[in-house]
């Protein structure tokens, strides 16, 4: 299991008891999405770029989810979060 993987499901299973401050993070990076919603990076990227998962923030070149968004985005049972539209 990579260090993300055991980042993110660590921060998503647990209670908050003994976590380090790298899984108490408020942004999770690509990997760390990727495990929690067990797919592949490439696949998230596809789900940001389509509007279905919360945006991304960018800070320069860097790419981060914030932590409370996604986690609150899979308890609602990841509804689409595009808005507007009028087709």
């Amino acid at each position: 299991m990579t260090q993300a993987t055991q980042d993110a499901t660590a921060g998503a299973n647990t209670g908050g008891g003994g976590r380090t401050p790298r899984e108490l993070s408020a942004m999770l990076d690509v990997e760390a999405v990727a495990a929690l919603l067990t797919c592949s990076t490439r696949h998230v990227y596809r789900l940001a770029d389509a509007g279905r998962m919360p945006r991304p923030v960018k800070l320069g070149g860097l790419v981060r989810w914030s932590r409370a968004a996604v986690l609150d985005w899979i308890a609602a049972g990841c509804p689409n979060c595009r808005n507007g539209g009028g087709r």
